[in-house]
């Protein structure tokens, strides 16, 4: 079989395991009682997200094979993502915080360094196949989008979303996974010593030095207040829209019946703004791009609060269409920025520190801190019984705080990061 075809297959499965559970979640731990503990399922991703990559980074470069350890943390985030299921099931509505979160917590663990590895094995191949990596891997990646989104699309239908069944799905297809990891090209070990990464500098640690540039320090500062904003509507956005069931008029809308579809536009949305980042980066510059990324943050959380899935479910649209401006006009063209700032002997520990400050601390806080405002306005007064459009207006409040989070930072970012743009790109 062509190697694009079996990569293409290889990052439709990679992300359709996350695409599974990730935007569906939320509404399963608040059905069984644990909606005040959301964010702690979604903070974890960015504490093992500081470490976990690195460390399987280097086993795979110093003693196995990677494709052999990408099978390896496949086959592992898969058994105990299914553990995770049947530990729900059995339980019901008595589920234990501290075992299912445990259980998910070591999935995800082994999952998130996957990506990593997905992408080394995929380079490796395209390599040995004597094909232009820049040119062969981004067509093959927006499949693994798609796999995001199909995944999404089938907990949806088969009416998975508020049942630990979206986990089966997971962490059936993560084994799916460790096996087909093995049929992937051998990837070598690296025997020189001087080209081994050490944990000091595959944690990024080495690139720190960059706080000693004012611009870069304030830059990657920025670059964890907007990651705060990252993990919160997935986290968070399937349980509002289905909490709108409680209102009889709401109770039938597609948007109630059909969460994960609406939210899926997001997805889709994502994957055709990666293609105007080029235009964008070139004609405005790293600091309007990313203002624009804000912009689109304050218009993502504030379009949630004013819609509603019946008359309004067009704001919702809308909502999912920023989404891939919010995104993307930060996390890749970010990335993007940090390669053409930094020297090429810090280059990669610098990606490991955007990373960190974005989709580790950032994320981490940010989730954690999303909660305790949900907690306030939503899930606290539901425990005291409050029910309906009170807590829709619960909800209503918490994404215009997002929103005027968003707003502050991007009007501080326009103030303190200085940046002077030249046409013939990102560098100034």
């Amino acid at each position: 079989m062509n190697i694009k075809i079996r990569l293409t297959i290889l990052n439709f499965l990679e992300f359709a395991v996350w695409g599974a559970y990730l935007t569906s979640m939320g509404t399963y731990l608040a059905n069984v009682g644990l909606g005040s503990h959301i964010g702690w399922f979604y903070s974890v991703q960015g504490i093992v997200s500081i470490f976990m990559p690195a460390l399987m980074g280097i086993l795979a470069d110093r003693w196995m094979e990677g494709q052999r350890v990408l099978s390896l943390c496949h086959a592992l985030a898969g058994v105990f993502m299914i553990a995770a299921a049947v530990y729900g099931y059995q339980s019901g509505d008595a589920v234990n915080f501290g075992i299912l979160f445990s259980f998910y917590t070591i999935s995800v663990a082994f999952f998130m360094p996957t990506i990593a590895l997905s992408y080394s094995v995929a380079y490796s191949a395209l390599e040995k196949a004597g094909l232009d990596t820049v040119k062969a891997f981004p067509p093959i990646r927006v499949w693994g989008t798609v796999g995001f989104i199909v995944t999404m699309w089938i907990v949806d239908l088969c009416g998975l979303q508020s049942t630990p069944g979206q986990w089966i799905v997971s962490g059936g297809l993560s084994l799916v996974m460790a096996v087909y990891s093995l049929t992937m090209p051998r990837m070598a070990i690296k025997k020189d010593a001087d080209h081994q990464k050490t944990l000091f500098e595959a944690l990024g640690l080495n690139a720190f030095r960059l706080f000693l540039n004012p611009r870069m320090a304030m830059f990657f500062i920025f670059a964890m207040l907007l990651g705060f904003c990252l993990q919160i509507s997935n986290g968070f956005a399937n349980p509002f829209i289905t909490s709108f069931g409680s209102i009889e008029e709401y109770q039938s809308t597609f948007g109630v019946q059909h969460a994960n579809i609406l939210i899926s536009l997001s997805q889709i949305s994502e994957t055709l703004c990666i293609l105007l980042i080029p235009f964008f980066l070139s004609r405005f510059g790293i600091k309007k791009v990313v203002l624009i990324a804000l912009l689109g943050w304050v218009l993502r959380f504030a379009l949630f609060g004013l819609g509603n899935p019946g008359s309004g479910v067009w704001l919702f649209l809308l909502s999912m269409i920023v989404y891939g401006v919010a995104f993307d006009f930060f996390n890749i063209s970010g990335s993007l920025f940090v390669n053409q700032e930094t020297d090429e002997s810090i280059r990669s520990s610098a990606q490991g520190l955007f990373m960190m400050m974005t989709n580790g601390l950032g994320a981490f806080v940010g989730t954690l801190v999303a909660q305790a405002i949900i907690n306030n306005y939503v899930f606290f007064p539901q425990a005291a019984g409050a029910t309906g459009a009170e807590l829709i207006k619960g909800w209503q409040t918490c994404w215009f705080i997002f929103a005027a989070y968003a707003l502050v930072v991007a009007i501080l970012f326009a103030i303190l990061f200085r940046y002077k743009h030249e046409p013939k790109g990102i560098k100034n």
